[in-house]
C-alpha cells in the first residue's frame, strides 16, 4: 500500500482550512509506509487544532470485494458490503431532538452523515476486504491518538484511512496521527497476526454460561425474583458458571450504593446466595451515568460533563435521561472508585457488566480527541477493577481491545423476533434487534479469543413473555452457541419442561466447532461452513424470517 495522497483538516483562527500533501506554511507531514503499514506525523509551525487526517489510496475493488465495517460501539451493527449494497445510518424519520439522542450512541458524530451511496462505505478502527477466502486487513495499532475511521468508495476505486482528530491542539510537538498495519491472508491468519502485534493476551476467561436478568423483566426485579430464578437454575447447575443481576436493583443510576426496598437484605445478601449455588455473581453497573433525577446529580451538578454554553451533555436517553460523569474533574475518579471498592469488594461480586460506557468520550475536551478519551475511561476502569472480571457493553471496541475480559458485540435482542414497530421507522442502527444481534454475534467472531471474550447476548427458550417461534428460539440459541462464549438466558428455568432444559444444558457447553466461512448469499439468506466432529457441516438460514433451509454434513473429513 503506496499509492497515496496526504489529506489534512485544521483548524486555525477559529476557521478550519484543508491540505493535500504533505507541506504547507502551517504544518508538515511525515509518511514512514510499506506495503504492510503507514505511519504518519504532523508537526506544527503555528498553534492549531487538528480536525481530521488521512492517507488516500488507489485501491482496485473487483467486482466480487466485501468491504467489512466493523462497526463503532458494542450496539452498532458489523457487516460485509458488496459494490451494490447501501450503508445506513439514522432514519430520515429522525429530525431534531430525536436525531440527536439517536447520535449519542452512533459513529455518526465522528464520521459525520453516512453518505447512503452504493459502493461508499466506513468502519471504525479496523476493516477488512475479502474476496473469497483473500483477506487485506486494514488495522489501527494506536487508538489513542484518536479513532481511525476507514472509508471506501468502489466507484471511484479509493481506500481512505484516516484519524477524527478534533480537539487535539499542538503548538510546535510532533504528532502520531496514523499507525495502521496493512495484512493480507486468510480470515484467521490475518486477525491472528493483528492482534498478535497489538499485544493482547488470551482473554482469562474462555466460556461462561448463565442467568441474567434483564430480558424477561427488565427494571421489574426484586429479591424474591431474582432468588427464585436464582433457585430455578438449580436444574442446569453443572454446566452454569454464573448469574448475573441487571439494571434494577438500584434506587436511581448514578446512586449505586443507596439501598433500594426492592432489595431489602441488601445486594451483599444477593452475592452470597449467589456465591453458595457455586456461581460466580455478576451485577450491572453505568458507571459514567447519572440519572437525572439521581441523588448523586442533585448534590455533585460541578461533576457533569458539560457543553461549550455550559449546558450539561446527555449521556444517555434512558430512564427520563442521564448526564455523563467527567472523569477529567477533581473528585470524579474518587467517587466512582469509591462504588466499585464497595461492589467489588465489601459486597463480594466476581464480574461487572459495564454499560453505556460510550458516554464519557461523546465530547473531545482538554486537548484530548474522542479516542484518547475513551482509551483513558477504559484504562481507569481496568484500574477500578482490578482483577475482578469486566464485562463491557455499549463500548466503543478498539479501545476495549485486551483490555476488558468479555464485551458484548451485539445489539440487544428483542423480545419479538421480527422487530417491533420502531424497527421498522426508529433511528439508527443499534436498536434492539435479533436479526442484528444474529448478524454481528456472526461477523464479529474474530474478536472471540483474541480481544476479548465475545458476549453475542441472550436467547430465549421460555414460552412466556416473548414472541418467537420455537424455530427460531433454536436459531437464535444455536447461533450464540456457535460463535460466542458468554452465553446467557433470563428465562425462570424451573419452568422448562424437560426437552427444554436438555436444550438449556446443550447450549450452554462450549463445542469445538471451527467455523471455515460465514457470509450472506442473498439479501436475506446466511450460509455457514464448520468443521464438528470430523465433519463438514452446511448452516442455511434466512437471517430475518428464523427459516432454517438446512442444517447437515455435507463432507466427511479424514
Amino acid at each position: 500500500m503506496r499509492n497515496f495522497y496526504v489529506k489534512t483538516k485544521i483548524r486555525l483562527n477559529g476557521k478550519l482550512r484543508e491540505f493535500i500533501g504533505t507541506s504547507s506554511k502551517y504544518f508538515e507531514v511525515r509518511v514512514d509506509s510499506s506495503d504492510d503499514y503507514a505511519r504518519a506525523y504532523i508537526k506544527p509551525i503555528y498553534p492549531l487544532e487538528l480536525i481530521e487526517f488521512a492517507l488516500v489510496y488507489d485501491y482496485q475493488f473487483n467486482d466480487k470485494d466485501r468491504f467489512f465495517s466493523a462497526g463503532y460501539q458494542s450496539w452498532t451493527t458489523a457487516m460485509e458490503y458488496t459494490a451494490d449494497s447501501i450503508q445506513r445510518g439514522i432514519s430520515h424519520l429522525a429530525k431534531g431532538k430525536l436525531k440527536s439522542i439517536a447520535k449519542i450512541s452512533s459513529d455518526e458524530y465522528i464520521v459525520g452523515d453516512y453518505p447512503e451511496k452504493k459502493g461508499c462505505f466506513h468502519s471504525i478502527t479496523y476493516s477488512y476486504i475479502r474476496n473469497a477466502s483473500d483477506l487485506m486487513l486494514i488495522g489501527s495499532l494506536n487508538e489513542r491518538t484518536g479513532y481511525t475511521v476507514i472509508k471506501c468508495d468502489m466507484n471511484c476505486n479509493t481506500l481512505s484511512v484516516g484519524k477524527d482528530l478534533q480537539g487535539k491542539f499542538l503548538s510546535d510537538e510532533e504528532y502520531e496521527c496514523l499507525n495502521v498495519v496493512f495484512y493480507s491472508g486468510t480470515y484467521d491468519e490475518v486477525f491472528d497476526k493483528y492482534f498478535d502485534k497489538l499485544g493482547c493476551k488470551k482473554p482469562k476467561i474462555e466460556h461462561m454460561a448463565g442467568y441474567t436478568s434483564w430480558y424477561n423483566y427488565f427494571k421489574k426485579i426484586d429479591e424474591n425474583i431474582i432468588l427464585r430464578d436464582l433457585d430455578g437454575l438449580d436444574r442446569a447447575k453443572d454446566v452454569t458458571t454464573i448469574f448475573q443481576v441487571d439494571d434494577g436493583y438500584e434506587t436511581y443510576v448514578g446512586d449505586w450504593l443507596d439501598k433500594s426496598k426492592k432489595f431489602p437484605n441488601g445486594m451483599k445478601h444477593i452475592a452470597d446466595k449467589i456465591h453458595e449455588k457455586g456461581y460466580l455473581a455478576g451485577i450491572w453497573l453505568a458507571p459514567f451515568l447519572v440519572q437525572i433525577a439521581s441523588r448523586t446529580y442533585k448534590e455533585h451538578p460541578e461533576w457533569i460533563l458539560r457543553d461549550e454554553k455550559g449546558k450539561p451533555v446527555l449521556g444517555c436517553a434512558s430512564w427520563g435521561g442521564a448526564y455523563t460523569l467527567d472523569i477529567y474533574i477533581p473528585g470524579v475518579k474518587e467517587h466512582i472508585k469509591s462504588f466499585f471498592d464497595v461492589v467489588l469488594n465489601d459486597w463480594g461480586y466476581d464480574m461487572v457488566k459495564l454499560d453505556f460506557l460510550y458516554a464519557e468520550c461523546h465530547t473531545s475536551r482538554y486537548g484530548k480527541t474522542k479516542g484518547e478519551i475513551m482509551c483513558d475511561a477504559v484504562d481507569f476502569l481496568r484500574e477500578c477493577c482490578g482483577d475482578k472480571l469486566i464485562l463491557g457493553c455499549g463500548l466503543p471496541l478498539g479501545p476495549a481491545f485486551g483490555k476488558v475480559d468479555a464485551c458484548r458485540i451485539s445489539c440487544d435482542a428483542n423480545l419479538v423476533f421480527e422487530g417491533q414497530i420502531f424497527n421498522k421507522i426508529f433511528v439508527n442502527n443499534e436498536v434492539p434487534s435479533a436479526e442484528f444481534a444474529i448478524n454481528n454475534t456472526i461477523f464479529r467472531r474474530h474478536l472471540n479469543g483474541r480481544a476479548f471474550c465475545n458476549d453475542p447476548d441472550v436467547f430465549f427458550l421460555r414460552d412466556n413473555n416473548i414472541k418467537y417461534s420455537r424455530e427460531q428460539k433454536l436459531l437464535l440459541a444455536k447461533i450464540n452457541n456457535m460463535f460466542g462464549d458468554v452465553l446467557f438466558v433470563s428465562d425462570d428455568c424451573s419452568r422448562y419442561d424437560e426437552e427444554t432444559l436438555a436444550i438449556l444444558k446443550d447450549m450452554f457447553v462450549k463445542k469445538p466447532i471451527k467455523i471455515v466461512s460465514a457470509e450472506y448469499v442473498s439479501k436475506d439468506r446466511i450460509r455457514i461452513i464448520h468443521d464438528f466432529e470430523k465433519t463438514r457441516n452446511c448452516f442455511e438460514f434466512n437471517i430475518k424470517t428464523g427459516d432454517i433451509y438446512y442444517d447437515g454434513a455435507i463432507e466427511i473429513l479424514s
